[in-house]
Order: C-alpha cells, then structure tokens, then sequence
C-alpha cells in the first residue's frame, strides 16, 4: 500500500474523508481530481494497482522498441469459453493501474453520435443526459492541441466541436496524409455512400474521419496524467492510495429498509488483512465495467437468489448487477494489395526522434483514418430484427483505415447481451464474465452486410492498382454455415464492454442506479463508470466515460452546496 508521504496507512482510518472514491481508473481519476478543487472536501483516492508515474511504456503512443511491457499493469480477466467465439475464451483487458484503461488502451478519441446521449436521456428518463444538456462537459475534459511537429490539419476537424481549456489532451496524427488517405479522400469523390466527415466528434460521424487520439505533445494523454498532475497530487485535502485492493462496500447503518453504504473494505492488493474506511458524506464507486459488479457482488448486491446460492447474505435484492454487458465485436478481414514503394523510419531513428522532440511513429497511434457507415435502409438484416441503434446519426459499423491488407470490421449496435457473476464468496477470486457475443441473430447478419459494405467501399475505381482481391471471409461466396465459421474463428471484442450496472428512471423497478448515478434503494453511494451506462455508445469507450465523470461530479457537487 502507498499513500500520501507523511501519512502513515495505519492513520487512515482515523482521517475524515468526505468522499471516498473507490477505483483509480478514467472517472476516478476524474472525480478524485474535481472534488478536490473545492479545498473543504477531504478526498481518498483508491487504487488497485500501482502509480503510473513516470512508466515509459504508458508514456509513449506508439509502443517502445521490442514492444511494451504492462506486466502488473493489466487486470488478468479471461472470458468463459463463447459459442459466438467458436468456443474460445478471450482475454478481457482493464487497467491494474493509476488511470485505469486509459492508461493502457489504444487512444482513440470518439464521442459517438448526438442520437447516442439523446438515447441515455430516453432510457434515464433525464433530459440532462442529453447531447444537449451534456455539450458543456463534452468540452469541459478537452484540451485540443495541433498534430505534434506542426504540420498543417486544416480541413481535418472542425474547430467549433472542441474544448481548448480542459484536462485531457487530444490531437490528430503527427503525419499525413499517406497513399492510403489520399485515395481514401478521393473514393469519397466517386462513391457518394462514404463521403468524408469533417469530424467524427460533431455528433454525427457517418463517413470517413481523420482519427482523433488522447495524445499531448507526443505522449499518452491518461486519466491520471491529465487529472491528477503533479499539482493536483500536492493538495493536502486529496490522498491516493495504491495497490489496495477494494474487497466490499459496506453498510454504516440501515435506517428503516434502507442502507446508508458509505464504507469501503480493502485489503493489500497481493491479500491479507482487511481493513475498513468510511466517507462522511459519500462512497463514489469507479471501479468499472467488470470491478463494480465483482465488488457489489461480493458486497451481498445483486440477485438474492444467486448470492445465497454463493452464501453471500443479500444487503440489496437488485437482480440487475452484472447484468447486461455489451460490447462491440469485430470480424476479421483481408485484400490482396499490390506492394507500394515505402521508406519507412528505421526503428532507431524513429526512437530518437520521439526521445529528442516526441515526434516522429512512436507519438502516434495506429492508424489516420476510420470509416463509419449505416446498414442500408433496406438491410434485410433490419427488416429481420429491428434497428438496435440509438438513430439515424447513429452508425452500425466502423473500420479502421490503414494499408487494407487486413482490417477489422467493428459492430457497434449489437444485440447481444452478456454478464459479469462470481464465483464464491472469496472477494480475490476472479469474476465471471460471459460476453455471450454473437448470441443473437442479428449480429452475425449485421456482419454479413457489413462486410459487403467493406467491400463496396474497397471496390472503387479509387483503389485501382492498389488492390486486387478480397480475400474474406466472403459471405457471397461461402455458405451459411463456413461464412459463420470463418467469422467466429477470427472474431475479436473491442475492449469496450458497457452495462453491467445500468442507469433508470428514478423510481423504475429495473437498472441499478438513478439518473445521478445513486444506487437504488440505498444512501450514500453513487456509480461512475462505463458499468452505468444504459445504452452503448457507437464510440470507443474513454470519451464517454470523461463525459459521464464531469457530469457525474456535479451532480455530487450539487448535493453538498
């Protein structure tokens, strides 16, 4: 355990913390470093896994030479064996450290579409989750900086949609545009179904995008290094605690039918003796999609059936922990492309530059462009099943631009729900997370049709001399049967898993929290993270859980002022 020099873990039970924010990742770090900027709240900070300063392989965008080392900086959770995956079990990675995901993550930087919050406002039954009413946090998080090494953007964003004072930084790739890009900019000319979108963070990111990444001056923007700078940590009202491992929330009292969970048990991060911390005013949970289930769980919240099955005395009957999880499934696919004279940077040289001036591939993610599309309006497969997405400015699929040699196909809007379970009362032991992807029909024919999007796309006259042959898997030429087997034999999740503690209307009997993320059925405990939120954003995941944060502090703020 580590804590604030001077103040001795052993003296922390004795310390008045008005909040207690259980879970160091990306809202952590965020309601951590917000509540602290008001001096009367004492604040505690607790994470699991250790402090990201100063670890250079989070530090740089494009990996280190050999490859990065996250060894202890990643929670080790694998996924049941899946039908949908051909039986495969998968690796399920979060954050084990100070920032959480995203500090480990690929950096994207996408909003999702306006349809997508309206959706949350309609399912909360709040108009405060609305694009709308969410557009001053959406700018609050944002710091917008150009590309790295100063090359001319213009024509590549939309200046008017950003945030220019916020916390965390964000930017276009150092370089470009590529042979790639420029025919991509052209096939937007002669195929009018993917024009180019001036920004996919306007609202409505059909289209082709330049991407957007969490990168500063060539480095990896986190949660923790935009929130909890070295300034932020020198507050004497803010403590972190690190490698604490947090086993339960507990009752202070019971007040009626009614539990007021304030307190947080926790333990060293490799076991042994458990110790307790109680807020005086509120106990923040952010530890997650797959932790804040586990911890509610093994807390006696959930399913009163399940948790006497485990021996697990049930504080809160709320069926819906755990339950719900979504998340984004890509397939798999590959084009024959003629080979392209390159000159790329040797790896040394491109290690120096990043080491002189952050410049150069490592400062930059994975890709320039990404393409987002709608299934057609006569799309058998929508006739079949019904739109599972929030709208019309709500894209179905996404594709990561890059050489076309392979590609993943990503399903944004699936139907298919999983869940994250125990396995004993033994809060070390690891969760249970079934994906259950590819369980419902409309999935894989969704897949179907967007991987003859993907072709259409690659089939303009844009292309000639760059590519020569789709090499699958081919839905027109293989059978039901071998087209299903070839996608679900590659198949890969996103790393966007949502849900599993869902938002509702205040006095709904469904969901798991209130509109402003308290648990229902108790006092003093809120939910901020990605387990809240009701409907899955057509987003990668860390922009919308910067928006629920600031969000989700004012709405604390509001009830102490």
């Amino acid at each position: 355990m580590s804590t604030r020099p001077g103040l001795p873990w052993l003296l922390l039970s004795y310390v008045p913390f008005d909040f207690i924010i259980a879970g160091g990742g990306t809202a952590g770090c965020v309601v951590a470093s917000r509540l602290s900027e008001d001096k009367r709240f004492n604040v505690l900070l607790i994470e699991a896994g250790p402090d990201d300063t100063g670890i250079l392989d989070l530090m740089v965008p494009g990996g280190k030479p050999g490859g990065n080392n996250l060894t202890g900086l990643l929670w080790t959770y694998m996924s049941e064996p899946t039908p949908g995956l051909n039986g495969r079990s998968v690796i399920v990675p979060r954050g084990h450290v100070l920032g959480g995901s995203s500090s480990i993550n690929g950096m994207v930087y996408t909003r999702g579409s306006s349809d997508d919050y309206d959706k949350w406002a309609e399912l909360s039954g709040d108009r405060r989750w609305s694009w709308k009413a969410l557009w001053p946090y959406i700018l609050r998080h944002e710091r917008w900086g150009p590309p790295v090494g100063g090359r001319n953007a213009t024509g590549e964003y939309d200046p008017k949609v950003h945030g220019y004072s916020g916390k965390v930084s964000t930017s276009l790739p150092w370089d470009g545009p590529v042979e790639h890009d420029l025919r991509t900019v052209k096939n937007a000319e002669l195929q009018k179904e993917f024009p180019i979108t001036l920004d996919v963070n306007a609202g409505r990111p059909m289209g082709v995008s330049w991407m957007q990444s969490t990168i500063g001056n060539g480095e990896r923007s986190s949660a923790s290094t935009a929130y909890l700078t070295p300034e932020v940590r020198e507050r004497p009202n803010l403590t972190i605690l690190v490698n604490t491992y947090i086993t339960r929330v507990l009752p202070v009292r019971t007040t009626g039918h009614v539990p007021d969970i304030r307190t947080v048990e926790v333990a060293p991060r490799t076991g042994g003796e458990t110790r307790t911390l109680t807020a005086s005013r509120e106990l923040i949970l952010t530890a997650g999609v797959i932790g804040t289930p586990q911890i509610f769980l093994n807390s006696g919240i959930g399913n009163k059936t399940e948790l006497s099955a485990l021996a697990i005395p049930c504080v809160l009957d709320i069926p819906d922990v755990g339950m719900g999880l979504t998340e984004h499934t890509a397939a798999n696919l590959a084009w024959t492309i003629t080979p392209r004279p390159t000159n790329p940077i040797a790896q040394d040289v491109a290690w120096a530059m990043w080491t002189a001036n952050r410049t150069g591939p490592y400062s930059a993610a994975f890709t320039h462009q990404m393409l987002w599309a709608r299934l057609p309006v006569n799309s058998q497969a929508l006739k079949d099943f019904g739109d599972p997405s929030a709208g019309p400015r709500s894209p179905h699929l996404e594709m990561p631009l890059d050489s076309a040699r392979s590609a993943y196909l990503v399903l944004l809007t699936p139907y298919s729900r999983g869940s994250v379970k125990i396995r004993s009362k033994d809060p070390f032991d690891g969760p249970v997370i079934d994906l259950n992807v590819f369980s419902h029909p409309f999935d894989i024919a969704a897949i179907k049709e967007g991987i003859r999007l993907a072709k259409r796309f690659y089939s303009g006259a844009a292309w000639d001399g760059y590519i020569s042959s789709f090499n699958g898997p081919d839905p027109d030429s293989l059978s039901e049967a071998e087209f299903r087997t070839r996608v679900t034999q590659n198949a890969l999740t996103f790393y966007h898993p949502v849900g599993t503690a869902k938002m509702s209307p205040k006095n709904a009997k469904h969901g798991v929290v209130d509109p402003e993320l308290r648990l229902k059925g108790a006092s003093g405990l809120r939910i901020i993270d990605s387990s809240v939120f009701p409907h899955i954003p057509t987003a990668h995941t860390q922009a919308p859980v910067y928006i629920l944060a600031e969000r989700g502090v004012d709405f604390i703020r509001d009830s102490w002022h």
